[in-house]
């Protein structure tokens, strides 16, 4: 990784460099400064279309205007944030602000002004690297060191916002009269000029109201949700293949597989690959990924390629290592297979949002009594809850831009709400054995089980987005059978 410039010290040249006439980079020469101001190329681009998702956006910002009128909205993408000394993690920009815009630019800020008849919407930018100044080539952040940044007339005609200059944007804010709401938590400057203006109460409305506008999704969210999940469906298959490969290393060579498939299709992976194998798969976060992978064992593989929109798959898969279940996984794995696919069938217009997860965790703890390891009837199993000490989570969350999406949504509006079509959500039952669970007999100790699907509700019930992937045990063994023949 190149070092950033460094001013020239005396000692490093045949002359002393005197301190230049501008002060603000000593070292460099007035002679070195003026040749880098002239001879660069005019880039402009002009023949740029609208993004795909542009009517979108402009539909949603309309939607908020009328929930909102008379006030001004301020929506910020973000900031960079330092990993170590120099060097910053790659950034994502705020749900909210690309829901919103399409854009995806560090330090953006979507402003929409109140006016007589709605909201006048302004995208604020960082303009162009300056070379008059020098900016482009001496800055850490400037052009030559992190690449072109869009114009302020070519993010006008890509997101069909008028842009404006984000470095004159907080003076505007604290000259600004009337109400103001502000989605906090992404840029600290943009909220300090807003301090005496904004109210925590207030301003959480405006995150509330953005949340539950995203849980249910438009046509083009639902057609980046699939690309996502095929791109998905394909990292699974990268990941059979390799098997052998990843047992002579270990579970980071799965990790790596499944990552280069989000690399190469998407923007990155929508959360941690969860690359779990043997007793790591009753570990229901496993992002350690530094466990080995063993002939025998069951590997629990939760991931998601997200999509260069931002949209995120969410599927998992338990696979034997060797190809093929023993008697003990098989039993195991079909009873998750039987909840989840009455979890599926509740997903439908008009039922409950709870339905599913309600449906998925019958179905285990009927086994869970039928296998003797708790005692029934099913009703009392279920009324005291006692079959979480193996089910350990809910059978399922909302999907779209956030792996865990609309997160910010009311309990009523979410969880105790009512499915319509257009919502996408997963379907995740499973049963996990601690390794030191001594309330089971041995032989399930360290078996974990989830098989997660994506699931969009229609009109007349639902439809599984990542279908395309094995589910049931004697499909999935011929399917890792035919990719590894």
């Amino acid at each position: 990784m190149a070092d950033e410039l460094t001013p020239e010290t005396p000692e490093e040249t045949e002359e002393p460099i005197k301190q230049r006439k501008n002060g603000l980079y000593p070292g460099v020469s007035d002679e070195l400064a003026e040749n880098m101001k002239t001879g660069w190329a005019d880039t402009e681009l002009h023949d740029l279309e609208p993004i795909p998702q542009a009517a979108e956006t402009a539909a949603r910002r309309a939607r908020l205007s009328a929930r909102f009128p008379g006030e001004r909205l301020v929506i910020p993408a973000g900031n960079l944030k330092t990993r170590s000394n120099d060097t910053d993690y790659p950034f994502r920009a705020s749900v909210e602000y690309a829901y919103l815009t399409g854009n995806q630019t560090e330090d953006g800020v979507l402003v929409m002004e109140p006016t007589a008849d709605g909201h006048r919407s302004t995208i604020y930018l960082r303009p162009r690297s300056n070379r008059e100044n020098g900016e482009f080539w001496l800055d850490g952040h400037g052009e030559l060191w992190v690449g072109r940044r869009r114009s302020l007339t070519e993010a006008e005609k890509l997101y069909g916002i008028p842009a404006s200059d984000v470095r004159e944007l907080p003076d505007a804010l604290r000259e600004a009269t009337g109400p103001v709401r502000v989605v906090r938590g992404h840029d600290a400057g943009i909220e300090a000029a807003l301090t005496d203006k904004v109210t925590a109460e207030r301003d959480e409305e405006l995150r509330v109201f953005l949340s539950e506008m995203r849980l249910v999704k438009d046509d083009f969210e639902i057609g980046e949700l699939q690309k996502a999940v095929d791109s998905t469906v394909r990292g699974f298959e990268d990941v059979v293949k390799v098997l052998d490969k990843a047992q002579a290393t270990s579970e980071r060579y799965i990790e790596g597989t499944f990552f280069l498939r989000a690399r190469v299709e998407g923007n990155d992976v929508g959360y941690g690959s969860i690359c779990a194998a043997g007793p790591h798969a009753t570990t229901l976060h496993w992002v350690r990924n530094d466990g080995p992978v063993r002939a025998g064992d069951l590997l629990l593989l939760d991931a998601g390629v997200e999509t260069h929109t931002y949209y995120t798959a969410d599927v998992t898969r338990t696979l034997p290592i060797s190809g093929r279940y023993t008697e003990l996984q098989k039993k195991i794995y079909d009873a998750v297979y039987d909840a989840q696919e009455a979890g599926i069938a509740a997903v439908k217009p008009g039922a409950k949002y709870r339905d599913f997860h309600d449906a998925a965790q019958r179905v285990l703890a009927e086994r869970l009594v039928e296998w003797g390891l708790v005692e029934g009837p099913v009703e009392r199993v279920l009324e005291l809850g006692l079959q979480r000490r193996w089910t350990l989570h809910g059978t399922g969350h909302m999907l779209g831009m956030d792996v865990h999406d609309c997160a910010a949504a009311r309990t009523e509006t979410y969880v105790d709400g009512t499915l319509e079509p257009g919502m996408v959500l997963t379907v995740e039952p499973g049963l996990y054995f601690q390794a030191d669970d001594l309330t089971v007999p041995e032989e399930y100790r360290g078996i974990g089980v989830r098989i997660e699907d994506d699931i969009l509700v229609t009109e007349d019930g639902n439809r599984n987005l990542s279908a395309a992937l094995p589910r049931r045990s004697d499909e999935v063994e011929a399917w890792m059978a035919s990719l590894q023949g």
